[in-house]
């Protein structure tokens, strides 16, 4: 047998002389440990231990094996020393996971679009508008005045269907900027512009009517609904719509000039730097060639906050809103707002609103703070970009079409400068504009056909596309 090596090897005689005497000493003990209940270490003979808190009890030399609570090994006439089991740990199971919900998918969009040429020949458009009377027709506004038409097949018509150029003041961020027609224009022949008077530089919102044909308009039917004074030759908005509701959005500018010096953006007692909303079908308000619907936020009857500012007031804090549209599935406003020298941005009004929101120029540019923002509430973008990627944002269109059944849902907008398009998913929350084209263009602005097809004007190029998805 093997010896534990802390020990000197006996002598033979001693071990022929002294066993018997050694044997008989270890039964007697063994009898008195059995009776008085004791037991024996936490080891085994060769000195391996069982895990424990407690240091490990010394190794006992013995030539038998000792009655303990652990198992042992059984009696022989020369028993060896027998190691303890050592337990093996039970496995721990590893830790599931907490399950996440799998989040709704969120429209994303094509990776890429490209331009299809409708037609060129255009001179300075800056806007496109339908009639919505089921002729398929496109109209576009050219800065010094005039609206031209494009056919459903794409013909441009050589006679513009109308010429305003002598009281337009083009050039410039001036000239025919907006344009809209009543949602009967098909029965009432009614129509809207919005322009730069050419004798004073004032903002003029007008209506003409059009011929029973609905092929034309007369300049001299034209009547005056609003004149805005202007100080500044830029930052004039002039996008007009109709709303779900049937009441006419008129955007204004903070009236230029770096930096909005004319405080219009956060001031409730002027009309630039807001998106208006009038009536023009209900009885005149007093001294006014239109109505204001009792809904509007600052109504004196029905209003969030009647008197808190100028009745015509719908949403404020506007820098240049260039560009505004409705979702027509659902009555959202997205207006695309001119950044001042860092920042452009998109923001978003629900459907469902009730008006009175402030988008927070000049306390904020996007997200950022411009001058004092402390105490200004403003709602945030849903989007914005650097001018790393441009430098002018048109608004634009959620795509409500059918032929392209991957834009479905999809808001795209635009960079004057830069010619890039950008789209992100219609409805809440906030995203990053993903770049979707280069068109090398001066986007000046985008526009949608009766069927829900985007379409955009190239500035510089005189050119109009429709915007499609490539590949």
């Amino acid at each position: 047998m093997r010896w534990p090596s802390r020990f000197p090897r006996p002598s033979p005689l001693l071990l022929i002389v002294g066993l018997p005497l050694v044997a008989g000493l270890l039964l007697v003990a063994a009898f008195q440990l059995l009776g008085d209940g004791s037991s024996g270490p936490a080891s085994g003979a060769s000195g391996s231990t069982v895990p424990s808190t407690s240091p490990a009890p010394s190794v006992t030399a013995s030539a038998s094996a000792t009655a303990s609570a652990l198992p042992s090994a059984a009696a022989s006439p020369s028993p060896s020393p027998t190691l303890a089991a050592t337990p093996v740990p039970t496995p721990v199971p590893a830790p599931v996971p907490t399950a996440v919900p799998t989040p709704t998918p969120v429209a994303t969009g094509p990776a890429r679009l490209k331009l299809a040429l409708v037609t060129g020949g255009l001179s300075d458009p800056i806007g496109i508008m339908n009639a919505g009377d089921g002729s398929g027709r496109l109209f576009v506004t050219e800065r010094d005045g005039s609206i031209r038409v494009i056919a459903a097949n794409g013909t441009l018509r050589a006679a513009p269907f109308v010429d305003l150029s002598d009281r337009v003041l083009g050039g410039g961020e001036q000239g025919l900027l907006g344009l809209a027609f009543h949602p009967s224009f098909e029965t009432n022949r009614r129509l809207f512009v919005h322009y730069t008077r050419r004798s004073d530089g004032s903002g003029i919102v007008s209506e003409l009517t059009a011929s029973a044909d609905g092929g034309s308009a007369n300049p001299a039917s034209e009547r005056i609904l609003l004149t805005v004074p202007d100080q500044f030759p830029n930052h004039n908005g002039g996008q007009l719509a109709f709303g779900r509701d049937g009441y006419l959005y008129i955007a204004l500018g903070d009236g230029g000039g770096g930096g909005d010096p004319l405080g219009s953006g956060q001031s409730r007692q002027t009309l630039l730097g807001k998106i208006l909303r009038i009536d023009v079908d209900g009885a005149h308000a007093a001294g006014k060639q239109y109505a204001i619907p009792a809904s509007n936020p600052y109504a004196a009857a029905g209003g969030v906050s009647p008197g808190a500012g100028l009745p015509e007031i719908w949403a404020y804090g506007l820098r240049n809103p260039w560009r505004f549209s409705f979702d027509r599935s659902n009555g959202d406003l997205y207006i695309g707002d001119v950044g001042q020298g860092n920042w452009e941005e998109i923001d978003r009004q629900p459907g469902g609103s009730r008006g009175g929101e402030n988008y927070g120029w000049n306390a904020y540019e996007g997200t950022h703070c411009y001058a004092v923002c402390s105490g200004v509430t403003a709602v945030s973008p849903i989007t914005e970009y650097s001018h790393d990627l441009g430098c002018s944002v048109t608004g634009g269109y959620v795509y409500r079409g059918t032929s392209q059944p991957s834009l479905a849902g999809i808001y795209l907008f635009g960079d004057y400068c830069s010619g890039t398009i950008f789209s992100i998913p219609a409805g809440g929350g906030t995203h990053v504009p993903k770049p979707v084209a280069d068109t090398g263009r001066q986007i000046s602005s985008f526009g949608e056909g009766e069927n829900g097809e985007i379409y955009l004007v190239d500035l510089g190029g005189g050119g109009l596309y429709r915007v499609v998805v490539d590949g």
